[in-house]
């Protein structure tokens, strides 16, 4: 790129006509601004927004989120998906409530438990003005193509000349809304199918347009093919009552959640009936679940009775909303229906 900083000028001036009016854009408190980040990582903003509000308004500060039993955490985070990321938010949190003052540098924020580098550049260059450029998926589909990158955008040393590059780009006076303007022009212009070219702030300057390979840019290694598998749910309900089992700390990405029995592991004697199936994917992993009502009044080893009305209060996996759902049973959620949740008790800073 020739005039990088010509180039900066441009996206800044269509940011501030075009920029999306979203919740953390309104604030340059650092807790808000972090929790957004952990949320939006590989979580469309649409999805976000419910979840971050709510989350907010619980847990206002990382000292409440600290003090909070993680039961409470994934039971606001539940839905959202990449429940780690909620686990790593508490720890950051626990972290600056043990040091007592918000970290400044994108240095001090990477000792953070769960902060890595675009995190760290995020929350330094928004709130604390440090002129460092972040490298999110959609920054690297920008860079990628404005300079015509013909490495794969996986490999460390073709991202770290992205992120050179965009350090060049960065306005030190700016560099807070710099980086969200990269962000948001590969969110809303220079998107992975069918860019809107005609509509891009930086189309002068960008080579892949040039040459005519905007789409077949960036270049990633091949994906590995999902893994198909099948599951088997049981909906066992008794006296208002539904079984479920509670996975131990140490079992899995969802630890701490609670879950429905597999229909493998109850006795072939108990009454049965198909209610229906669904698909859902997880990473690399895409179910076939199909949904079974149980019938019996016994207390199975490793599962518990659980009224119905407390299910609103328990980190339930999407996959187990969804076979409820299938039974006729709605658990609302923060994104699909905050106002029919119990009202939490507000936790106290400090």
């Amino acid at each position: 790129m020739q005039n990088p900083r010509q180039a900066a000028r441009l996206l800044l001036e269509w940011y501030a006509r075009m920029r999306r009016d979203l919740p953390w854009r309104r604030t340059r408190d650092p807790w808000r601004i972090l929790v957004s980040e952990v949320m939006l990582q590989q979580t469309r903003v649409a999805a976000v927004i419910p979840y971050y509000e709510r989350f907010l308004a619980r847990f206002p500060t990382p000292e409440s989120l600290a003090a909070a039993p993680e039961e409470e955490l994934l039971a606001l985070w539940a839905g959202l998906g990449y429940y780690s990321r909620a686990r790593h938010l508490r720890r950051a949190a626990e972290a600056i409530a043990a040091r007592g003052a918000m970290p400044r540098t994108a240095e001090e924020w990477r000792t953070l438990p769960g902060v890595g580098d675009y995190t760290a550049a995020a929350v330094a260059s928004i709130c604390f003005h440090e002129p460092c450029a972040v490298l999110d998926g959609n920054v690297v589909r920008v860079m990628a193509r404005l300079s015509a990158e013909a490495g794969d955008v996986s490999s460390a040393p073709v991202r770290l000349r992205l992120k050179e590059l965009a350090q060049r780009m960065l306005d030190p006076r700016r560099p807070g809304d710099f980086n969200q303007a990269l962000m948001e022009l590969g969110a809303t212009i220079c998107l992975p199918r069918q860019p809107k070219c005609l509509l891009c702030p930086l189309a002068a300057h960008c080579r892949a347009r040039a040459a005519g390979i905007e789409e077949q840019l960036p270049v990633r290694a091949r994906r590995r093919e999902a893994v198909k598998l099948e599951l088997d749910l049981a909906v066992v309900l008794h006296r208002g009552r539904i079984l479920l089992r509670k996975r131990s700390e140490n079992d899995g990405r969802l630890a701490g959640f609670w879950e429905l029995p597999e229909v493998g592991t109850l006795p072939d004697s108990f009454p049965r009936q198909f209610l229906g199936s669904f698909r859902h994917s997880i990473t690399r992993h895409d179910y076939a679940v199909r949904v079974w009502r149980i019938q019996t009044g016994r207390v199975l080893p490793g599962f518990e009775w659980q009224a119905l009305p407390a299910l609103a209060m328990l980190p339930l996996s999407s996959m187990t909303r969804k076979a409820l759902e299938l039974a006729g049973i709605r658990v609302a959620s923060a994104a699909t229906d905050p106002d029919r949740l119990p009202t939490l008790r507000p936790a106290q800073p400090g």
